[in-house]
């Protein structure tokens, strides 16, 4: 049994209107007789302590309230179901999501009522749970009044109503733990367990509406017949079809003619807290991680907030060709569109889908106007759009200029030759990997190495030799403009 609330006790107010009654027929007849009663106001009989009076356990999960009934628990007109006899119970069941399993009950309600009664009545009232429906499901809790610890139902003389209010005290570390049962399906009930005054077999005569206090069900019409449920006696042919149906399993004489006026508060145990997904249209909401992945989204995170650039992650600049304009799209929409996606991260805020502009080449020259893919070509780099060339727009690349005396310097081509010295060419530098104290792109290549393989021998012979007499060419070794002896001298000198 779990630890029972503080108690807090009943306020009885002044309710007011003059019952009407819909029906007075024996017992074997109508299975039920209905009052409607109007009520100014309903106090309630709270069962629970005052720190959790809103509903739910402090906690990370927002609570939830389940109900059927359009009554506002507050002033207005009500049904007194007044056939109602000791033993018989109200119930709702309720089917909810698989993952707000398991979840915790917080708090019970139910309206009784009273029609133009001459006593003060006391009702001895039960409140049951049940995981499943009441007629296939398991009872995990029951809860019953005593007049001490839990308050009977006080009601004084009049047409008067009062909304019993039960719920375990949120400190309790025992509380209400409905798990699924495979139907994702919990029940309340709400049982007369004594009227205060059933005098005679209620198959034959019903508790007289006098005396007692009755359930009640809304005016607005039934709406959800097969969730509200009633527990009749069985009273054999003289009664309704006995123990636990539907309304929609009663004949149209022992159906209620609305919904009953009952609902409960409970709150998901293990909750997901909400956070910002990012949708694929570029939006974002607050939404589950299970919710946002079911919608293709990307979520942030629990308790994530959709700021500003929340989703800008996923975001980017869609360039379409064909107008130059440009809006933020997810990369995949924006392919999907034809469009050319821009960096992820960024928007159309500031952002130049076609730009074209300078473009300074290795050597030094500048073309343009160009795209930036144009200018990466030609292993370009592009100055930006809309940009020009003129005489300052590329600066002059810088080259090994190699001394006579072996000395090197990395200068531009037009200081190489103030400085007479024999410029390598853009990109070229005085590195010396082989460490013999010259540039290696200072270096001459050997010129008895005629055919240029790194080795002098008969092969460059033959080519000297081949090229006898003629004017210029690699076989002439000395470069004075004719093939002949001094040639061949050279050769042999360097012969490895």
């Amino acid at each position: 049994m779990h630890r029972l609330p503080m108690v807090v006790t009943l306020v009885a107010g002044t309710l007011g209107c003059t019952a009407m009654a819909l029906a007075d027929l024996p017992r074997g007849g109508r299975r039920a007789e209905e009052e409607l009663v109007g009520m100014r106001d309903i106090p309630s009989l709270l069962i629970r302590s005052d720190e959790a009076a809103d509903g739910g356990v402090a906690g990370a999960c927002p609570p939830i309230i389940s109900t059927y009934t359009n009554a506002s628990f507050e002033g207005g007109q009500y049904v007194a179901q007044g056939g109602f006899a000791e033993g018989e119970i109200a119930a709702c069941s309720y089917t909810v999501n698989a993952s707000d399993f398991p979840l915790r009950i917080d708090l019970c309600e139910m309206i009784f009522a009273t029609s133009a009664t001459t006593v003060t009545t006391t009702t001895k009232w039960s409140v049951i749970v049940w995981e499943g429906t009441p007629a296939t499901g398991n009872i995990i809790a029951t809860y019953s009044s005593d007049g001490k610890i839990l308050p009977h139902l006080v009601i004084p003389p009049g047409t008067n109503g009062t909304n019993i209010q039960f719920g375990i005290d949120p400190s309790d570390p025992e509380q209400i733990i409905v798990q699924d049962n495979g139907s994702r399906t919990f029940s309340i009930g709400f049982r007369i367990d004594d009227h205060n005054n059933q005098t005679q077999n209620p198959c034959v005569v019903a508790p007289p509406s006098g005396s007692n206090a009755f359930p009640t069900t809304d005016v607005g019409g039934l709406q959800a017949s097969t969730t509200n449920w009633l527990y009749l006696l069985n009273c054999g042919a003289l009664g309704c079809p006995a123990g636990w149906k539907t309304f929609a399993q009663l004949p149209t004489g022992c159906r209620p003619s609305g919904d009953w006026v009952m609902r409960v508060t409970w709150t998901p145990v293990n909750c997901a807290q909400p956070g910002a997904c990012c949708l694929p249209n570029g939006t974002c909401q607050l939404l589950s991680a299970a919710d946002c992945q079911a919608q293709g989204g990307t979520f942030n995170g629990e308790g994530t907030a959709c700021t500003g650039d929340a989703c800008a992650q996923d975001l980017c600049p869609c360039c379409f060709a064909s107008t130059g304009g440009c809006i933020t799209l997810p990369p995949a929409s924006c392919v999907a569109a034809g469009g050319v996606a821009g960096p992820i991260g960024q928007t159309c805020t500031g952002y130049v889908c076609f730009p074209t502009g300078a473009c300074c080449l290795p050597d030094g020259t500048c073309i343009g106007p160009v795209s930036p893919e144009q200018c990466a070509a030609q292993n370009g780099v592009f100055k930006g759009n809309n940009t020009v060339c003129n005489a300052s727009t590329c600066p002059q690349p810088t080259g090994a200029a190699c001394f006579p005396n072996g000395f090197c310097l990395q200068l531009t081509q037009s200081q190489a030759n103030s400085a007479g010295a024999t410029w390598k060419g853009p990109g070229t530098d005085c590195v010396d990997t082989n460490g013999n104290g010259l540039a290696d792109d200072c270096e001459q290549a050997n010129p008895a190495d005629v055919n240029g393989d790194g080795t002098v021998n008969a092969a460059d012979l033959s080519i000297v030799l081949g090229a006898w007499g003629s004017s210029g060419g690699a076989a002439d070794v000395n470069d004075d403009g004719t093939v002949n002896a001094a040639d061949l001298s050279l050769v042999l000198a360097a012969w490895d």
